[in-house]
């Protein structure tokens, strides 16, 4: 016997009715997502030297307290500055002024100290180059270059270090990657007095004598 038309409208709407419960029924959250045609990518969060709170205001009264000595300044008679810093700029972190590393450290032979508030050894690290620095005075520079975003952290360190060495920030941690530097702190960086790197160090130091070792070794300044 052939179904009825109502029959075949009855099965019709059954199936329909079917189709749409499978269509808004809840799917696994492992099912891939639909996929879409070609278009621009999101973009990336750029590497930033510093956090965004980590401003004038926020900051002024943490280096008031950590009482740094100021960055190195070019002055009017060096050459030139050369070397891998060339172009690299900085916030310093005892005032927040501006500093072209490569100017300011160019025609003296320089000691750059890679260092973060979370580095066990860069605590002990620091007061020993702050001691080597005062013993070796104008001789070679000596200046720090703190590699993690959260300056304010920065300053409450070496506030407690009692640790005054100048210092820029570089949350991005540009500095290692331009002299090619390994992925560990603390990390030092012997520049000859024409800005080329003479040795890249990623070793804690535990002595001014040990410091006034590889200075003298690699730089020729015996202090």
């Amino acid at each position: 016997m052939r179904p009825s038309t109502a029959g075949r409208w009855s099965l019709a709407a059954l199936v329909v009715v079917i189709a749409l419960i499978v269509a808004i029924w809840p799917r696994d959250r492992s099912d891939p997502p639909p996929a879409t045609g070609p278009g621009p990518a999101a973009p990336s969060t750029a590497p930033v030297d510093r956090r965004p709170q980590d401003g004038a205001q926020a900051l002024a009264p943490l280096r008031e307290t950590a009482a740094l000595d100021p960055c190195p300044q070019p002055g009017g008679s060096t050459p030139a500055p050369a070397g891998p810093l060339v172009g690299l700029v900085f916030e310093c972190v005892s005032d927040g002024s501006s500093v072209d590393l490569a100017a300011a450290l160019a025609g003296r032979p320089a000691v750059v100290n890679l260092w973060a508030w979370w580095c066990a050894p860069c605590a002990e690290e620091l007061p020993v180059l702050q001691d080597y620095a005062a013993r070796v005075g104008e001789e070679v520079t000596v200046v720090t270059v703190h590699t993690d975003p959260n300056e304010s952290n920065a300053l409450g360190r070496l506030a407690d270090y009692d640790v005054h060495l100048p210092g820029v920030q570089d949350g991005s941690g540009r500095v290692q990657a331009a002299v090619g530097a390994p992925a560990v702190l603390p990390v030092t960086v012997l520049l000859r007095a024409d800005g080329s790197v003479a040795a890249v160090l990623p070793i804690p130091f535990r002595s001014a004598d040990e410091v006034a070792s590889v200075v003298e070794e690699h730089l020729g300044v015996a202090a």
